[in-house]
C-alpha cells in the first residue's frame, strides 16, 4: 500500500454537518459540503484530500452505505481518515467499521447544529477530529465536543444532547 502519512483523507457522508435551511419551504436539505469553507475559516494548515461519498441524513444511512464507507476506508491509500457523519447513527457506523479497520486511524465526527446556522459545533468538531486523527493509534474513533471515544465504547445520549461512554464501561 502506498501510504501517505502527510495527508488526511476526509470522507463526506452528509448529516447535519452539511445541511442547509430552505426558508421558503421551512426544511433542511443538502446542497454541497461546507468543509472547504470550514477549513479556510479555521486557517487549517493540514493537508487534506476531500471526497464526498454521499449526502444523506444519518437516519437514512443503510448497511449498503456503511459497506461503501468501509470499502472506501480499506481501499484508501491514506493512513489517516476523517469521516463526517450525521450524529443520529454515527455510533452504528463506527461499530460497523471498527472490527475491520486495523492498519489506519479513522475518526468519525459530525455536528448537532448545521454549520450554515452559524452557531454550529461542527467547526470545533472538525478541528478536534483532525487533531485526533494525527495523534491516535490505529483504530476507529468518534470525536465529538472535544472528546474522543473508541468505536465500541460510545453512544449518543439523546436526552443530554451529547456523546458518552457506554454505561457498562464506567
Amino acid at each position: 500500500m502506498d501510504v501517505n502519512n502527510d495527508t488526511i483523507r476526509i470522507f463526506v457522508t452528509g448529516g447535519t454537518f452539511d445541511k442547509e435551511y430552505d426558508e421558503l419551504q421551512g426544511r433542511l436539505y443538502f446542497n454541497d459540503t461546507h468543509l472547504h469553507e470550514m477549513l479556510r475559516l479555521g486557517r487549517s494548515q493540514v493537508k487534506v484530500d476531500i471526497r464526498t461519498l454521499m449526502m444523506v441524513d444519518s437516519l437514512e444511512v443503510s448497511d449498503n452505505d456503511r459497506e461503501l464507507i468501509l470499502n472506501s476506508c480499506l481501499k484508501s491509500r491514506y493512513e489517516r481518515i476523517v469521516i463526517t457523519h450525521g450524529t443520529d447513527t454515527m455510533e452504528v457506523t463506527a461499530r460497523y467499521l471498527g472490527p475491520h479497520i486495523k492498519d489506519k486511524t479513522v475518526v468519525l465526527t459530525g455536528a448537532m447544529i448545521p454549520y450554515a446556522f452559524g452557531s454550529s459545533d461542527g467547526l470545533f468538531n472538525l478541528g478536534s477530529a483532525l487533531a485526533f486523527v494525527q495523534s491516535l493509534p490505529h483504530g476507529v474513533y468518534v470525536a465529538m465536543n472535544g472528546r474522543i471515544f473508541k468505536w465500541d465504547n460510545v453512544h449518543k445520549n439523546r436526552s443530554a444532547g451529547r456523546f458518552e461512554e457506554n454505561e457498562d464501561s464506567k
